[in-house]
């Protein structure tokens, strides 16, 4: 299953292998979002049972997935770095739909699309780093494909009875957010930013 509105600009992969460094800093930096964002979720939707279940697991795993890359940048001798917010996640948020239950499929769809944004980049990098950080985004890969598909499976979730076409046609909306806000020439390299017109050296 695809779901983004378009592939990754060589260019960012190109930057992405050169300053794998800085790129790595903000990898931590994404583990720990991820688990906030899942918290979030949980607390801004209690009643949902099968929601808060699940993401109480993934919660956990992207924690895991933290101590790893904290793991990998000790090995690699990257230290960690204070950043500025990105403009890739306000971007996306300032797409969101603010009243529910609409809200609650936005934040699905929202967040099955930076999971696939990071699985695709994930494979593309994989490849092309050096060891170990080659074979860690491999592995991380598949985890990232689980994730995106078990916020789609939300997103339905809080479609209800509704019909699925609904979730499929907001999906394709945000993606073409997303894939703007992943392709357009960004300041500097994130993880989810566009091909960087700058980048600085933090390895």
């Amino acid at each position: 299953m695809n779901i983004l509105a378009a592939p990754t600009p060589k260019a960012w992969v190109d930057a992405a292998c050169e300053h794998w460094g800085e790129l790595l800093v903000d990898h931590a930096n994404c583990e720990k979002k991820a688990a906030s964002s899942a918290l979030a979720m949980i607390f801004a939707y209690p009643e949902d049972q099968t929601l808060t279940t699940t993401l109480s697991r993934l919660a956990r795993e992207e924690l895991r997935h933290f101590e790893q890359v904290s793991q990998m940048m000790r090995r690699m001798q990257v230290n960690f770095v204070r950043q500025r917010p990105g403009r890739y996640a306000a971007g996306l948020r300032s797409a969101l739909r603010q009243h529910e239950p609409v809200r609650k499929l936005d934040l699905m769809c929202s967040h099955a699309l930076i999971e696939a944004r990071s699985c695709e980049r994930f494979q593309l990098l994989a490849s092309r780093l050096p060891a170990p950080l080659g074979g860690f985004y491999q592995s991380l890969q598949h985890a990232e494909a689980r994730h995106f598909e078990l916020y789609v499976r939300l997103a339905h979730s809080a479609q209800g009875s509704g019909d699925a076409q609904q979730v499929h046609s907001r999906l394709a909306e945000l993606a073409q957010v997303e894939a703007q806000l992943a392709t357009s020439p960004d300041e500097e390299l994130r993880f989810h930013s566009g091909p960087p017109t700058r980048c600085s050296v933090s390895r």
